[in-house]
């Protein structure tokens, strides 16, 4: 049984937080939808809200900790990305942009990341497209279509025959970055055999 290994990247200050919780629930959606395609699968969640004073430091001295280079290494390594961020005047919380900005610009390159963020009102809800996209764009992942916003009337309600309600997008969205995972092709490693161009070519039958 092939095993997938998906992280959680959660921003939120407090403890419990809303924006934990959203990670959370869109984990365990993605982990079951994958179950039922029968991988099994490997479950991490890096909390920045520890590691704020060593992404702080790491700027300064440009060196990380080892704590912070574990976290980064298990985002980079991870088959899927969750990242999910409270919203701070009116985009991605400073913690959450500051990780990301120690991230290499290519070593998230064609992972699948699913985005999601939090506020305490619906109209903050644009911060999925106007900065959350672009920055995964800029690092070359692959943003799934669905992302989720979870403003503070959405827990705990089921929507209407208008709206779809928080456990039915947090479930849409899961499923179709899982899809996405399972499909994406297995990362080549270090001891795979790497063709020479020249070879190709050499190899190629021009009947």
């Amino acid at each position: 049984m092939q095993t997938l290994k998906l992280v959680a990247v959660s921003a939120g200050l407090s403890a419990p937080s809303s924006t934990r919780l959203l990670a959370d629930r869109l984990l365990q959606a993605a982990r079951y939808r994958l179950a039922e395609q029968e991988y099994a699968v490997d479950v991490q969640v890096v909390e920045l809200r520890d590691l704020a004073v060593d992404i702080a430091k790491n700027f300064v001295t440009g060196f990380p900790s080892e704590k912070l280079q574990e976290a980064i290494d298990t985002v980079t390594g991870a088959d899927g990305v969750i990242a999910v961020t409270p919203v701070f005047t009116a985009s991605y919380s400073g913690l959450f942009k500051s990780f990301f900005d120690l991230i290499d610009p290519s070593a998230l390159t064609g992972t699948p990341v699913l985005i999601g963020a939090t506020g305490g009102t619906a109209r903050h809800s644009l911060v999925l497209d106007h900065a959350l996209r672009p920055l995964f764009a800029y690092l070359r992942a692959l943003t799934v279509p669905t992302a989720v916003y979870a403003a503070s009337e959405d827990w705990g309600t089921g929507g209407d025959e208008y709206t779809e309600g928080l456990p039915s997008r947090i479930t849409r969205a899961g499923y179709e970055f899982a899809d996405t995972v399972a499909a994406r092709p297995s990362r080549r490693t270090d001891e795979d055999e790497i063709v020479p161009f020249e070879k190709q070519l050499a190899d190629l039958r021009l009947d």
